[in-house]
């Protein structure tokens, strides 16, 4: 029996898109986890148009029916991890369309950050770590990060270098119990 519920939300819904292969990667490695179940949340089953919300999002008064489905989705979980590409020095307007959309949701969880990118998708990560932290997101130290170049094949076949290993785990540990501890401020 699982005491915490993990999405790791993938943050691309590009046409043929890297990060497919990089989410189910890292949903694989959280699978012997124990006490924790992670989930994939795709935000391609999720199309959000271009923020529609007349209120802002922390008065909590949604109106739309694609934002209440989505709203719905988040609160389940205690803890995220998102898997972001890296386009143009930061992360998919996508997810950041779709984080912006919510705002209780998020508060008082925990999050971690993957990417990919021609850089690894670092300058991704710290825009979203300044998104997390006005969402009162605690996002953990690790991350990962994978270079086109080195970790896919071709740019396109995800073949990951085997010291991802190790600091998936050293991500995992650390969102856990950030995510536990976060769920005794909630309740």
């Amino acid at each position: 029996m699982s005491d915490l519920k993990i999405a790791v939300i993938l943050g691309s819904t590009r046409p043929g898109r890297n990060g497919k292969a990089v989410a189910d990667w890292v949903v694989d490695r959280s699978g012997a986890r124990a006490g924790v179940e992670y989930e994939l949340v795709d935000l391609a089953d999720y199309p959000l148009p271009h923020l529609d919300e007349a209120i802002p999002p922390a008065m909590g008064q949604y109106q739309g029916g694609h934002t209440r489905a989505w709203a719905a989705k988040i609160a389940e979980f205690d803890g995220y991890i998102f898997v972001t590409p890296e386009y143009n020095h930061s992360t998919s307007g996508v997810l950041k369309n779709a984080i912006d959309y919510l705002y209780g949701e998020w508060n008082n969880k925990a999050a971690a950050f993957v990417s990919y990118g021609s850089l690894g998708g670092a300058r991704a990560i710290e825009h979203l770590r300044g998104v997390a932290s006005e969402l009162q997101l605690a996002h953990v130290r690790q991350q990962l990060s994978f270079s086109l170049f080195t970790d896919f094949e071709n740019f396109s076949v995800f073949k990951p270098a085997e010291q991802h290993d190790a600091a998936a785990t050293t991500l995992f540990d650390q969102l856990e119990s950030w995510a536990r501890a976060l769920k005794t401020v909630r309740v």
